[in-house]
C-alpha cells in the first residue's frame, strides 16, 4: 500500500461507501484525466465509462472547458449573487433559455442537485401559500425514486438504501406507484403500452391532489433505482394529471439533462413541460459543483412584490452563480449548441446498445439489457424466466464491479445492475473493448453455463 492510500483511510470518509470494504479494494488514487480515460499514479488506465458519477459529460480535462476555467479565474473567480452578478452567469442563462422546453425562463442557482431539489420544492410550496392555496402543503414522488441526500431530497426519494434510517426524521410524502418495465404486472412492453400503470398516478391524485403542492420525477430514467427505463406517455399523461390538480410537475433533470437521453433534456421526449426543473452534473461538465432550478413567469410573479409582503424567497447559498462554474457551462454550451456532438453520440448509442445486447443477452443470468441515448444497463438475476433476483447480500453487482478495476474499467453498479453512462464522446472502439472486459468480468463471476 503507497504512502497516498495509508494517508487516505487515515483521514477520508468517502461517500457513499462502508469502510471496511476498503481493507480489501483500498482507494484508487487518481494522477490526472483525458478523454474517458483516469490515470492513477502507477500509471494505470481506468475507462470512466459511468462519467464520474454521471457528471462527466464530454471527457475528462476538455481543452475547451479547461481553458474557459482557466481564463475565468485570472478575472474574478466568486462574488455573492445577492445584488450582484457577472456577464458569465448572465450569458448563461440568456443561452438556456433558448433550449430548455417552453415556458421555463426564471433561473435560480445552488451548488448541488439535492439543494436545486430542496429549492425547487420550497419555492412551489411558498407559491401555492401566496396564491391562495394554503392547504397544498404535501409533495407527491414516485416508488423507487432518487432526487438527492439533504433532509427535504432524501424526503422524497425511496430508495432503502438511503432512506430508510432516517425515515423518522423525513417529511411525509405522497408515493405513487412507479412504473416498472421490466416486472410489469399488465405483461406490456415500454416501446408500445399505454401506460397502464399510470392508474395508479390517477388514483392518488384522486386522494391527494387538491392538497398536494408538487410531485417530483425523474423523466425517463429512475437511476438510482437501477436505471429503470419508462415511456415518455407517462410525462403526458403526468402533465395532464398535473394540470387539472394546480400541482406543479418538478423534473429533476439532474441526471438527464444535457444529452444523456439522446435529446438535450429528457421531457423533450415527451413534447411537454414542466414548471420547475433542476439542473446539475452535466450543466459544467463535471469540473465545477454548480446547480439550477429553473420556473416559470408565472410561478416567478407570484414572489414579485413590496419587501415588506415577506413574498421575496429568502433562499440562499455562498456560491450561487459561482463565476467559474458558469464558465464551464458556457464552455459545455459551446461544445453542444451547433448539435454534431449529440448527434453523433445518438449514432453511436444505436451502436452500443445492440453490441450490448448481442453480447450479453445470451448470458443465462442477464434479464434485461435495457437504454436511453448511451445509457446501457444489465440487469442481472438468478432465475431468468421468472426474473427472480439475486439476493442483495451475495453482492453480484460489486463482484463483478471489482473484477473490472482489476481490468481497467470501472462499473460501478446499482445493486445487481451493470450499467454504462459514458462521456458522450466514447468511441466505437472505445465500446468495443469496454464490452469485452465487462463480459469477461461477469463470466468470471456468473460462468454461463455450457
Amino acid at each position: 500500500m503507497n504512502n497516498w492510500i495509508e494517508k487516505d483511510l487515515k483521514y477520508i470518509w468517502h461517500p457513499c461507501s462502508q469502510m471496511k470494504d476498503y481493507e480489501t479494494l483500498p482507494p484508487i488514487v487518481i494522477e490526472k484525466g483525458e478523454g474517458i480515460y483516469l490515470y492513477d499514479t502507477d500509471g494505470k488506465k481506468y475507462y470512466d465509462v459511468i462519467s464520474s458519477w454521471w457528471c462527466n459529460l464530454l471527457g475528462h480535462c476538455n481543452p475547451h472547458i479547461s481553458k474557459a476555467v482557466k481564463k475565468q479565474a485570472e478575472t474574478i473567480e466568486h462574488v455573492i449573487f445577492a445584488n450582484f452578478t457577472h456577464k458569465q452567469a448572465i450569458r448563461l442563462c440568456e443561452r438556456l433559455s433558448k433550449i430548455l422546453p417552453k415556458g421555463l425562463c426564471k433561473f435560480n442557482f445552488t451548488d448541488n442537485g439535492s439543494s436545486a431539489v430542496e429549492a425547487a420544492m420550497k419555492v412551489s410550496f411558498q407559491y401555492h401559500q401566496q396564491t391562495g392555496n394554503p392547504q397544498k402543503t404535501k409533495f407527491m414522488a414516485l416508488t423507487e425514486a432518487y432526487h438527492g441526500e439533504t433532509i427535504g431530497a432524501l424526503s422524497v426519494g425511496d430508495c432503502d438504501l438511503y432512506t430508510k434510517l432516517y425515515k423518522p426524521i423525513l417529511m411525509d410524502i405522497v408515493r405513487v406507484k412507479g412504473p416498472d418495465c421490466f416486472r410489469c404486472p399488465y405483461r406490456k412492453n415500454r416501446d408500445n403500452c399505454e401506460c397502464e400503470c399510470f392508474e395508479h398516478a390517477e388514483k392518488t391524485f384522486e386522494k391527494y391532489g387538491e392538497q398536494t403542492s408538487a410531485i417530483l420525477v425523474e423523466p425517463l430514467l429512475q437511476g438510482s433505482a437501477g436505471m429503470k427505463i419508462y415511456p415518455p406517455l407517462y410525462l403526458k399523461k403526468l402533465r395532464e394529471l398535473c394540470n387539472k390538480y394546480n400541482v406543479h410537475l418538478i423534473a429533476d433533470e439532474i441526471a438527464t439533462g444535457f444529452g444523456r437521453t439522446g435529446k438535450m433534456f429528457a421531457f423533450e421526449h415527451a413534447g411537454v413541460s414542466p414548471d420547475i426543473m433542476c439542473l446539475s452534473k452535466g450543466l459544467t461538465g463535471g469540473y465545477m459543483p454548480m446547480a439550477i432550478f429553473v420556473t416559470t413567469q408565472k410561478i416567478y410573479d407570484a414572489f414579485y412584490d413590496e419587501y415588506n409582503t415577506g413574498k421575496a424567497f429568502m433562499h440562499s447559498h455562498t456560491y450561487s452563480g459561482n463565476p467559474l462554474a458558469c464558465s464551464a457551462a458556457n464552455a459545455v454550451l459551446d461544445l453542444l449548441e451547433d448539435g454534431r456532438i449529440l448527434e453523433q453520440a445518438n449514432k453511436n448509442a444505436l451502436y452500443f446498445n445492440n453490441l450490448i445486447k448481442e453480447k450479453f443477452l445470451p448470458h443465462p443470468n442477464v434479464g434485461e439489457v435495457r437504454h436511453i441515448g448511451l445509457i446501457n444497463a444489465i440487469e442481472l438475476v438468478e432465475e431468468k424466466q421468472r426474473k427472480k433476483p439475486f439476493a442483495p447480500d451475495l453482492r453480484i453487482g460489486y463482484q463483478i464491479y471489482k473484477k473490472a478495476l482489476m481490468e481497467g474499467v470501472i462499473l460501478r453498479p446499482l445493486g445487481n445492475v451493470i450499467y454504462f453512462n459514458p462521456p458522450l464522446v466514447i468511441t466505437r472502439e472505445e465500446m468495443d473493448k469496454v464490452t469485452d472486459i465487462a463480459l469477461k468480468c461477469l463470466n468470471s463471476i456468473l460462468p454461463a453455463k455450457k
